[in-house]
């Protein structure tokens, strides 16, 4: 059977497969046949008995095979409401809380330094004002365009 290394324990050596089948399988050191020592993220070929994985061996992956590791699958998007992204424009844009919502990190730092002077709120709100109307104009598929 083939599977992935999902971790494996520095001190004891011990570890676990994600097998092909959607089980898992545990390991230890002298279940490992390969020179290579288990790392994890590793791409397995191996023998199932119960839940343990015996004979192990690493299988060579070619430099130029894409092959989709567990670490290398993107994170889940968030998905964000254009209406508390108004809600937080309108009650704490003056911090830039909208700005950081919508990952405008740059921006919102900006917004956060400026209002920290009165001057600075004197921009800051109406700013926020105009970023509320902004972002309560903008239809949906917009707005999913733009911050999702």
């Amino acid at each position: 059977m083939r599977g992935q290394v999902l971790g494996v324990d520095r001190h004891s050596g011990d570890g676990q497969i994600a097998g092909d089948d959607g089980r898992r399988y545990r390991f230890r050191p002298e279940d490992w046949s390969d020179r290579h020592q288990p790392a994890i993220g590793a791409l397995v070929d191996f023998e199932a008995a119960s839940d343990r994985a015996l004979s192990i061996y690493r299988l060579p992956v070619p430099a130029n095979d894409a092959i989709p590791l567990l670490a290398d699958r993107p994170a889940p998007r968030k998905r964000r409401s254009k209406f508390i992204a108004a809600l937080l424009a309108l009650f704490l844009g003056a911090l830039g809380a909208h700005r950081f919502y919508t990952d405008r990190t740059l921006s919102g730092v900006l917004v956060l330094a400026l209002s920290c002077t009165v001057i600075g709120l004197l921009i800051t709100v109406p700013w926020a004002w105009i970023d509320t109307a902004r972002l309560l104009g903008l239809d949906h598929g917009e707005f999913d365009r733009r911050y999702n």
